[in-house]
């Protein structure tokens, strides 16, 4: 989508926003640079709209690898009023996030997200904040088993949930979305909440549902243009959808406080809540002191929202990407399936230990994330000091794009970016390769915290579905007509679809 095409949607908010934007246009291009800092190059910005005539608004991440191709892998975008700095292939992405890791560490500001969030949670955090709370949060996650057989076998357990809605279709066409985001949402649900959730609890779905629309509409082409002239705020469009479904999270996470405060236990800790509210109480009696805090009611509230919608969406999107990606690649699918049973036979639960001595399987799930690009764009980052970074100097606070895409598509780094192709992780043998642009999950301060147990899902969950069941179309559709364009979105999911899973 064009910034054209979006504006002409509604011609009154375009002439708002234009006379709104006067008032900024001596601030947006007279400012003087602080004496010393020097930005990397860039397209030539507009007034007003800096280069957003550039952008497809629907994939911005195509237009920013493609400037990334021409300049270099660094360069500087004005988006409406808003500067950006874009890290773009993989040696510029490595450079900034794993070698020079503090300077990059800090959240970026995003709009649409710290209207309620504030600097709260772990996504939203940055400085010391944010280190005690991700600290915290991996202890945590270890505690309940994160890497370790606990949580191993609560995954085993949702999947015979799980595997049982697929047999109960007998190979007729249907859309599995909804119940891979539930069976996958059902784990961080266990940790969170101490407790898994039936697939037709209306809770559920409706935490399921807000999270949905959250994802869904904080990547949208009009939250896009928000994020540009995030001022103009009162107009309508998708930024409110996204405020509305987080304050409702909240709202549900508030109420379960007086539940689980009249049940913790210090002895039997059985959710991240109770775990939380433990560490708020000794944090309560240590602030008297020190008058800091880093665990008050906000941060909670953001925690949740954090957990769940990291633990929910990415996965199974993933999982999804996987499933289309077999119906469409019949071949590879054949291969996987053989090398299941040869390693695990037809009855045997996968355990991540399998993964070893499976290369090829490793392999396509390695694509899967690859080729799937969950996160397109990565999340915000900005500078935490002023920089010094490949000859440009940065001021603190400058706002960064860490391109992910340009780093799993980089055709510096693999022989065939633009294509499914399981042997880019595997060498001449056929053993399995790990590969340094492989950054799914980010990279350096800021690498996803539960990395660990999102493959230990996508392993067991994709293991088992293939063990059990052949994957084809629906009856007239063929693997060619399968559509591998991705929805917009803050993270990239399939085009919906239907599927048949026939039972061996």
């Amino acid at each position: 989508m064009s910034l054209i095409s979006l504006l002409l949607e509604n011609a009154v908010s375009s002439l708002l926003a234009f006379l709104l934007s006067l008032f900024f246009l001596y601030y947006f291009f007279s400012t003087k640079k602080s004496s010393g800092y020097r930005f990397p190059p860039g397209p030539t910005p507009l007034p007003l709209i800096g280069n957003l005539h550039l952008m497809d608004l629907s994939r911005p991440q195509i237009t920013l690898t493609k400037l990334g191709e021409q300049y270099g892998g660094l360069f500087t975008i004005y988006l409406g009023l808003q500067k950006y700095v874009v890290l773009a292939g993989y040696e510029v992405v490595k450079d900034a996030l794993v070698n020079h890791p503090d300077q990059f560490a800090d959240r970026g500001h995003i709009p649409v997200f710290y209207k309620i969030m504030k600097d709260n949670g772990l996504v939203m955090s940055s400085g010391e904040k944010w280190k005690q709370l991700r600290r915290f949060t991996v202890s945590i996650l270890r505690d309940f088993g994160m890497g370790k057989k606990t949580i191993e076998d609560r995954i085993i357990e949702e999947v015979g949930f799980f595997i049982n809605v697929f047999k109960s279709k007998m190979g007729q066409p249907f859309n599995a979305a909804n119940t891979i985001t539930m069976a996958v949402s059902n784990i961080i649900c266990s940790v969170v909440f101490g407790h898994r959730f039936d697939y037709d609890d209306k809770t559920f779905l409706h935490l399921i549902n807000l999270n949905e629309e959250v994802m869904k509409f904080s990547g949208s082409p009009h939250t896009m243009l928000y994020h540009s002239f995030p001022f103009l705020e009162f107009i309508p469009g998708d930024h409110h959808k996204v405020f509305e479904g987080i304050t409702k999270f909240y709202d549900f996470v508030r109420g379960l406080r007086g539940e689980y405060e009249s049940k913790l236990n210090p002895d039997n800790v059985r959710s991240y809540i109770e775990a939380f509210f433990l560490k708020q109480q000794k944090e309560s009696d240590s602030s008297k002191t020190t008058g800091i805090s880093y665990f008050c009611e906000e941060d909670f509230l953001a925690m949740i929202i954090n957990l769940f919608s990291a633990g929910t969406d990415t996965t199974s999107n993933t999982i999804q990407w996987g499933l289309l990606l077999m119906m469409k690649y019949p071949q590879i699918q054949e291969k996987v399936q053989e090398e299941i049973w040869r390693v695990i036979g037809s009855d045997k639960s996968p355990v991540s230990e399998d993964r070893k001595n499976m290369p090829y399987t490793n392999a396509v799930l390695h694509e899967i994330q690859r080729f799937g690009n969950i996160a397109p764009m990565g999340l915000q980052h900005q500078t935490s000091m002023d920089t010094h970074f490949r000859g440009y100097f940065l001021p603190k606070g400058t706002q960064i794009i860490p391109l992910l895409t340009s780093v799993l598509y980089d055709k510096t780094q693999w022989e065939k970016p633009d294509e499914f192709y399981p042997p880019h992780f595997l060498d001449a043998e056929g053993r399995f390769m790990k590969r340094d642009a492989f950054m799914p999950f980010s990279a350096g301060r800021r690498v996803c915290a539960g990395e660990n147990l999102a493959k230990m899902e996508l392993f067991i969950f994709f293991i088992t579905l293939l063990q059990k069941f052949r994957f084809s179309p629906p009856p007239g559709v063929t693997d060619k007509d399968l559509d591998l364009t991705p929805c917009f979105g803050i993270t990239s999911s399939p085009v919906p679809y239907e599927l048949c899973a026939e039972p061996y």
